[in-house]
């Protein structure tokens, strides 16, 4: 296929999907675990892949019937399936794609993905355009080309596959700080998807992965004032993934001096102060204590002390407050056998 001469015949849109899903995976994956050039020591989504279960940017299960299966002899990767033998006339496609996608490539995609009625259709083009989007050029071309709006337009799709595939092709497309300008709308609506989502699910998760990276910079923090009572309430009722990421998001936030009074101020279990426990897992606990860390480090006035003691289950009470039981806990981790646990713990309490 040379410059200009794209056909968007649904056979060459099929193997455009299939090239560019495989094609793409790897690099993306890549991008996600080196992460991008935010400022500050805050936590990305993109250093968070590893140990996380289920299905990943970049990844897909070849289904029965799906776009994937229906594609044949394309050198397409699922989880656990040699690569396929690539039809030679599609060699051209995979030399391009190896590279970048080019900007009719992109624009085939969004216009696919506005017409199509088919789930596994859509499913694919937004694993494409996500894995696309590891790319900076193609995370430019994208916004340039509207496909922000269009691709956060299925956040409210009822089908969960999409709305999942949605999140994380948006996850990549946030690394890039221009990009966020645009994404900074749809921050409530992230947020209600967690609310309103199974616990413990891939929506969640791929939610969690969004607001990590969209809380990197101080910029859109603000937008997520309201969102820290729900963050605490997951740190009790979710897996290790899912406590993992909302720390992330949490740490982040709480580096930020202007997001404290929110925080402190916040509804929280008061059984967020047992987390902080020997038998808690490592990587769990040590994003807890960079939390706490933040927190500690605030000096609030006495007038603003006696303020928050009076509101009843807010966060100051139940880890900042003379009563709460986190100084005698961190106390006791000092002796954890992780290093890195006790290293944490020292920093907060000298």
């Amino acid at each position: 296929m040379g410059d200009g001469s794209v056909t968007p015949k649904l056979g060459n849109m099929k193997t455009l999907l299939g090239i560019v899903a495989g094609a793409g995976a790897s690099y993306g994956i890549y991008k996600l675990i080196s992460g991008g050039g935010f400022k500050r020591s805050k936590i990305s989504a993109s250093s968070e892949s590893r140990g996380v279960k289920g299905s990943q940017p970049g990844e897909v299960t070849l289904q029965p019937g799906s776009l994937l299966a229906k594609v044949s002899a394309l050198g397409v990767r699922s989880r656990g399936a040699e690569t396929r033998t690539v039809d030679v006339a599609s060699s051209e496609i995979i030399s391009k794609s190896q590279r970048n996608l080019e900007p009719q490539h992109l624009k085939m995609l969004l216009s696919c993905l506005q017409t199509s009625s088919n789930t596994a259709d859509k499913c694919q083009i937004l694993l494409t355009l996500g894995n696309a989007a590891a790319f900076t050029v193609n995370q430019d071309l994208i916004r340039e080309f509207g496909g922000l709006h269009v691709i956060a337009g299925f956040l409210s799709d009822p089908v969960p596959e999409i709305r999942v595939q949605t999140l994380n092709a948006l996850n990549n497309l946030s690394m890039n700080i221009q990009n966020q300008e645009q994404l900074k709308v749809y921050v409530q609506q992230v947020v209600e998807l967690i609310e309103i989502s199974p616990v413990n699910s891939e929506l969640q998760l791929a939610a969690l992965r969004l607001l990590t990276n969209l809380s990197v910079t101080d910029k859109y923090q603000h937008l997520l004032k309201e969102a820290v009572t729900l963050l605490l309430s997951l740190l009790i009722v979710s897996n290790e993934a899912l406590q993992i990421q909302a720390l992330k998001v949490l740490v982040n936030l709480s580096s930020n001096p202007d997001m404290m009074d929110d925080i402190v101020q916040a509804q929280a279990p008061a059984s967020v102060v047992l987390l902080f426990d020997a038998r808690t897992t490592p990587s769990v606990l040590l994003r807890l204590l960079m939390f706490a860390g933040n927190l500690k480090a605030w000096r609030p006035s006495a007038q603003v002390a006696d303020e928050l003691r009076r509101k009843q289950d807010c966060l100051f009470r139940v880890l900042l407050d003379e009563t709460s039981q986190l100084q005698s806990r961190l106390v006791q981790l000092l002796s954890h056998p992780d290093g890195e646990v006790q290293a944490q713990v020292a920093r907060i309490l000298t």
